[in-house]
Parts: C-alpha cells; structure tokens; sequence
C-alpha cells in the first residue's frame, strides 16, 4: 500500500479538483458570480474565478490582514514557502499575534481561490499578483519597489559589474550571477548590516525616508555624494532618467523583514463609548419610532391633493425640497431622508401623468390603517433593504449632475450591507452602551479595505464610501427609532432576526481571542426575505407596548384652541385635521380653529349640527361658546354663494350681496358682469374665482353642472397602483444549499466527462473543451457495441438550445435513431437523439 503524499496540483483547476464537496460550496457562496452561470467543468470555473472582474470583486471582500497577507506573497517568490510568506508578515521578531492569525488569513486566501498550492509550494492567483505587485504606476500598498532583478533588467552588463565590485563582491562572468550574488547580499542580515556600518549618515538618512515607501525618489545628472555612495554599491538603482529606486531586498533589511509597517491580524475591537439603562434606551427610541410615523403622515398629509412636481430629468427640485423642510420643520437633508424613506416603503410615488406629479399612492392608505407598531416596522424593514441612499442627496455624480431626492442615480449596492453591519456591531455591546463612532468605522474599515477606498474623488466622490454609509446609518437608525441615545434598542435587536443578533453578541474581539480572526464565522449576512420579514413582525411585538396608546378625546379651550394629549384614533384625528390648523406639535398636539378651517370642515360635507356633536362627544371640556359662534357663522354664510362652471358664475338668491361684491375693488380681477339679479358671470375659471371669493371674506361653495354642492376631500388624490423600488443587488446573490448541491454535482459531472481518458487513437489528441467528432456510422457502431459490452463511452451532445457539453454515458439501448444511456454527468437515464451527438470516443480501462 503506498503512503506517498498526492502530487502537488500543478493548476487552479487541479487544486479545485482535488477538494471534497464542502469546500468548493464554501467557495461558491463567498464568490457566487462564479456559479452565474454555472460551470461546465473545474477548468472553467478555475478560469472564470482567475478572471480580472471576479479577482477584483473578491479582494474586495476582504478583510484587512488577509489583504496585508496577498500583498506579501504578491511581493513575495512565485512560488513562496509559508515560511518566507511568515517572514514577511511577523518580521524578524516573529510577531506572535501575527503567527497565530497567518495561518487563518492563508486559509481563506486558499477558500476564495485566491491561493493555490501546499505550503512549500504557495501560489497567488496570476491576476492578484498583477494587481497588487508593486509597479512605477500603481504602487504596491506594501511601499515595496521592484526587486534587484526587475530594476537590473535593462542595465549595461558593465555597469552592474561595477556595483558587485563596489558591495565588495568578486566580479562574475555574465548579469544573471552578478544580480544573483547582490541579491544574496542585500538579502543576507549580517553582511547587509556590515555594509550599511560603513555608509555615510546622511546616506542613512536617504534610506530612511524611502524605505516605507515610496520607494522611488528623483536625483540629477550629477548626484549629491550621499547619493552618489548608494547608487555604487546598487543600494539605490535608476529605472529612468532622472529616477531611482530602492531595491525591494534593501528596503525590507530595513524594515527588519516586515512587507507591512504595522500588521493587522485582529480588528479593532468597538468598545462602549456611553452606557444607558436598557429601559431608559428602548423607552427613547419608541418616542422617536411614534415621531417618525408622525413625520411620514405629516409629509404625505401635505402631499395628498398632489405634491410637488417631478423635474424632467426625475426627482425633487431644490425649491420643493426646502418647502418640504420647512413643512416638516426639520433640516433638507433630514427631509430628503423622509421623502426617500416614504419612496422606498411604496408610500410616494409619481401619479405618471402628462403634468407628472408626487402624489401618495393607495398603499398609504392601506398603510395608515395598520396598527402603529406594524407601520414602523414596515418603514423600518424598507429602510434596512433599499439601496437608496438619500446622504447623497445634495451631492454631484460622476458627470458633476446634481442628485436629487426622489431622482435617479442615488443608488448604492452596499448601502444593506453596510447598514446590517452596523446594526450588528451595535448589537455585540451589550444592551444600552454606545459605541464611539469612530472606533466603528475603524472597524468597518478592517472589515473592508479596499471597498471603502474606492470611488471617484472630489468635493462630492465616492472615496470611503462605507465609511459615509456607516454615519448616515447611525443617523438614520436614531432618527426612525432603531436606536435610542446612540445604542441599539430591543426592537432594533430584532429587527436583525435572533440568530444574527444573538451571533452578534457571541463574535470575539481582539487579539486576545483564542481563535485567530479568519478561523472565526464570517461577519452575519442581510437575512433573506422570508426571514427578515419574520424579524420585522418580532419588532413591531417588542416595540408595540412601548408605543403611546392612542386616545379618543380632546380638550377644547376658550381660546379656539384643541390640545391633544397624546396621539388620537384615526377617525378623530382625520376629521380633526380637516376641521382645525394644527399650530404646534410636541408631545402634545396644539389645534386651532379658524373660519377657514371650519369652512374646510363644511367643505368635505359636514354640517353645523355635525360639527358641534363631534366636538360634544371628543372634548373632555364643555364646547367653548366662542367655538359654538364660529361654527353657527360659518355656517351660516357657508353656501350662501355658488359657483358653477360657464367659464364660471356665481349665484345667489341675495341680489344685494351681488351688489356688494361687484361695487368691492378687490373683484376686479375676477372681472364680474351681472347676467341676472341673482347671477354673476365671471372670465375666471371656478377654481380661481373660488379662491378670490374666499380672499374676500366670503365663504362660497361650489356646485356641479346639476345644482348640487360639490364636496371636496382632502385626500382624494392617488397615484395609480405603484411598486416599491427594487433595491440594486449588489452582484449576484448568494446561492441557497439546494442550488450549490445541485451546481456541484453538475460541476463534477462535467468535470468527469472532460477528464475521462480516452483510448489512444491514430487521430490528433483533442484541445481542452473540444468535442470528440466522428462519422454517423461510426458513432451508431460504436454505441451498439458499447450497448453489447456494457462499457462507458465519452461523446459530444449539442442539446436543442445549441449548447454544447461533454457527458459520459453508459448505453443501454440503441434504436429508432436514439440511444438510451446511463448519464453520469445527470445521474439518471436518459434518452439521445443520434443526429445531436458530435462524436464518441471509448474510455481507457483502469
């Protein structure tokens, strides 16, 4: 029995070949754009995760210390020893926290396919190293420059000649022994430390500033000596006129063997900034959550007879979105952050009209009758999912075009990521403490290196985005009532479903952790949907008691004024709202009563007698007199007038008020003439000359085309029926265990159909991926005698989409043009067309 150990896989595709069924799923889900669409065989799906896109999107993902761990073996020999990789990483002191973490980091460098290869033998992926190598125009984040035998390539063989002799070593016959022996130099601690004993200190001091990097500095045609006496001795080599370099070898002598100045195998831990009593916390949230439904009704209440108009290339205009503010009495950007909320949970949409308009759509109104903690929860659900982002809103695009709230363009794919996060390490303190924010996004930045860096840059760019998400998420989470004084609230907890917080508060910080980081569960995903939808409906449970419990009553004051205690049921505050201006909000509702608001009131079709029952039955006060008078009056001047449709007219029994309104100046612009003794025809449309009437001090009431009073609504403009935008996905999805057993298995099948060895032929060996051809006859031969032996066969099958595969099949049956066969690439029988098969070739015995 041989106990050799396996060759050592001489590709991607051989190392992936060689891993068990669990690992190429862990694979899969981290990198799920390889499996989009699945792979034929191993050989693609290596090709396809050694692509640019797929390489950058996975070094993307990384955390900081295995991207510090890439970039060492991109600098690093190809192949690289872990032993060479380990002295790159901890330095000559072997840092113990970096050699407890390494092992980790390589580990999930090797999962992502990123690294290939056994120890002795590790390879970073070829498209990585192209990435992160160190070159004149994309700097190494190592500060490495090139090493001895790049910066060498283009010298005189003269010239390197006299740096050997000048480092004091012998001369060489021929470049390559010559740049050997002053790599072996700079490379070796003890001689490379006598030589620099002898180096001038103002030499010294040159190295310094270059060894951290950049590496490259700019001399003249005529070096200073300090200069001079380092480019002798090949310690610093020109790459252009005018330029020079430090070698990669003399800058990590320097460095004492370190790739990075200041590894970091552990995240920084997110330490409590403030701790709050747990009550005290969820008690200030709920006050915010029953004040951010207050917000959003108030904005769409002002929106429901048609908001602003949409600007022609989408979206709010600055002006609507100042009136929104000011509405609202909040900040612009706290109002961009409600308008763009209400969008997202499908509150708000444009009515598509030919005069396009914000209008509220019929979910509000389905919404508004839901339960208090119910709507937050669906305002709180919309919020942790879009990829909206209203934080740009203000901010300029790539092509220096405002965006605007409600407007296209300020979609971020990484706004749900980034936001979940948030909430999850908010949920690892403990319950009431708040972190310091930026220890959070110090975090983050671990977290996600590189993701957080990119972007166009400028006065508005996108540089560190993550981190811009983060503090808009803190903000936002406060502002709808997620948190409370900075700490996560209980209904926030479980907002992120149970598992996920309860993994949460499990995670391990610090170096001081028995594991190292890698070797750690990965940071807790988005849920799904269906999941996330049942942390929602346990928000809104843990949320429901703490939330003011609506009230049926009123008080009425002598002043025309109503105070409301506390919020009120919706059909007292619906019909309340019509018939009274409410001048101040708090925690206690102002009303007040006016002649306009009353003529509203009567407007919407109540009468005198309606009014003042309703105000008997919600005031826990007698109704004031001054209340009763003002009701009778309006009442009674209230329809006196009617306006009706000619271009328009206004009729009235009383002949002498027709008078008076033709003799009043401030008619004029009506431009009235009499048509009868009770009639006045007017140029203006009807709702014009409502609207001046009632300037005037009159209370007019408009009247269809058959003589009946008109009753107007305040909420009788909808949108047609809108969807919620769907949020931007941020790549593929990530594959669910049915699709990753299923893609598997197809993946293998594939891969045996591809590498099954053949029996040796006099025809020419075919490439890699090319379908075995031969004649019909030949084909149909070799299936009947494959059917009479039992043997498996190999061939080519063009399906009847035009796709073309490799399968192994084990005939069975051959008649009326078909072949019926054992799939092994299916797993099951199966039935061939003749006439769709390539080719067949007969396997190799074992």
């Amino acid at each position: 029995m041989s106990t050799e150990d396996p060759p050592a896989p001489r590709s991607l595709a051989e190392a992936l070949r060689g891993r068990d069924d669990a690992s190429l799923a862990a694979l899969l889900r981290r990198r799920p754009d390889l499996i989009t669409p699945v792979p034929t065989d191993l050989t693609q799906l290596a090709t396809r995760a050694g692509t640019r896109a797929s390489v950058v999107r996975a070094l993307e993902r990384l955390d900081r210390f295995a991207l510090q761990t890439a970039e060492a073996l991109a600098v690093a020999g190809d192949p690289a020893t872990y032993d060479e990789l380990l002295g790159l990483m901890a330095g000559d002191t072997a840092d113990e926290a970096v050699v407890r973490a390494l092992p980790g980091a390589v580990a999930a460098l090797r999962e992502q396919a990123l690294v290939w290869g056994a120890d002795d033998r590790l390879r970073l992926v070829r498209t990585a190293r192209e990435l992160l190598s160190p070159s004149p125009q994309h700097p190494s984040p190592t500060g490495l420059g090139p090493s001895v035998q790049e910066a060498t390539a283009g010298m005189s063989p003269g010239r390197i000649q006299e740096i050997v002799s000048a480092a004091g070593l012998p001369s060489t016959h021929d470049s390559v022994s010559a740049v050997a022996a002053l790599t072996a130099l700079f490379t070796h601690r003890r001689k490379m430390k006598a030589l620099l004993a002898g180096a001038p200190a103002d030499s010294l001091e040159v190295l310094d500033r270059l060894v951290w990097g950049p590496p490259y500095g700019q001399v003249t045609a005529d070096p200073a000596p300090r200069l001079r006496w380092l480019l002798d001795r090949g310690l610093l080599l020109p790459t252009a006129p005018g330029t020079v370099v430090l070698p990669r070898e003399v800058a990590l002598h320097l460095r004492a063997g370190r790739a990075h100045r200041t590894p970091e195998p552990f995240p920084p831990a997110v330490e409590p900034a403030v701790t709050h009593r747990p009550q005290v916390v969820d008690t200030t949230a709920a006050g915010q959550a029953y004040t951010a439904l207050a917000t959003v009704e108030e904005l769409l209440k002002d929106w429901d007879e048609g908001g602003p108009a949409v600007l022609r290339a989408g979206g709010l205009s600055v002006r609507d979105l100042k009136r929104t503010a000011v509405a609202l009495d909040v900040s612009e950007p706290v109002a961009a952050f409600w308008v763009e909320l209400a969008y997202a949970a499908g509150l708000i949409a444009s009515d598509g009209e030919a005069d396009e308009r914000y209008a509220a759509t019929p979910a509000y109104d389905e919404w508004r009758e839901r339960p208090a903690a119910d709507r937050w929860a669906h305002l709180a659900e919309a919020w942790l999912t879009a990829t909206r982002t209203p934080g740009l809103v203000g901010g300029r695009d790539a092509k220096d075009r405002a965006l605007s709230a409600l407007g296209p363009g300020l979609d971020r794919s990484a706004a749900p990521e980034v936001r979940h996060r948030v909430l999850a390490l908010l949920a690892a303190l403990p319950q009431g403490c708040a972190p310091d924010a930026e220890a959070l996004l110090g975090r983050l930045r671990w977290e996600r290196p590189l993701r957080g860096a990119q972007g166009p840059q400028g006065p508005q760019g996108e540089g560190d985005l993550r981190s811009r998400l983060a503090r808009w998420t803190l903000t936002e989470a406060e502002l709808l009532g997620v948190t409370g004084r900075g700490a996560l609230a209980a209904h926030g907890r479980a907002l992120l479903g149970a598992a996920v917080a309860h993994r949460a508060q499990e995670e391990p910080e610090g170096p001081g952790d028995k594991l190292p980081v890698h070797h750690r569960p990965s940071a807790p995903a988005p849920l799904a949907p269906p999941e996330q939808a049942v942390a929602t409906t346990a928000a809104a449970r843990l949320l429901a008691p703490l939330l003011p419990e609506p009230l049926d009553h009123v008080l009425l004051q002598a002043d025309l004024t109503a105070v409301a205690p506390g919020p009120l049921r919706r059909p007292l505050a619906d019909v309340l709202g019509v018939l009274a201006d409410v001048e101040s909000k708090g925690g206690a509702t102002v009303y007040r009563f006016t002649p306009a608001s009353v003529r509203r009131a009567l407007d919407a079709g109540r009468t005198a007698s309606d009014l003042h029952a309703f105000l008997a039955e919600h005031s826990r006060t007698p109704v004031p007199q001054p209340l009763a008078y003002l009701i009778d009056d309006v009442a009674r001047r209230h329809g006196h007038l009617r306006v009706g449709a000619a271009s328009a007219y206004v009729r009235c029994d009383d002949d002498a008020l027709l008078n008076e309104i033709l003799a009043d100046r401030r008619a004029a612009a009506l431009r009235l003439r009499r048509l009868a003794p009770t009639v006045l025809a007017a140029q203006a449309d009807p709702a014009a000359l409502l609207e001046g009437l009632r300037a005037m001090g009159y209370a007019p009431a408009a009247e269809s085309a058959e003589g009946d009073v008109l009753i107007t609504r305040a909420d009788a403009y909808r949108t047609p029926p809108r969807t919620a935008p769907e949020p931007v996905p941020d790549g593929p999805p990530v594959p669910d265990g049915t699709l990753l057993t299923a893609a598997i298995r197809a993946i293998r099948a594939g891969d045996l159909a591809s590498t099954a060895p053949r029996k040796s032929a006099d025809t020419a060996p075919l490439a890699p991926g090319e379908l075995p051809r031969t004649s019909s006859s030949e084909t149909l031969a070799t299936m009947q005698a494959a059917v009479l032996t039992g043997e498996a066969l190999w061939i080519g099958y063009v399906n009847a989409e035009g796709s073309a595969s490799q399968r192994v099949i084990a005939p069975v049956r051959v008649e009326g043009g078909f072949v019926t066969a054992y799939d092994h690439t299916a797993d099951e029988v199966r039935t061939f067309p003749l006439h769709r098969i390539t080719g067949v070739a007969e396997l190799a015995d074992d």
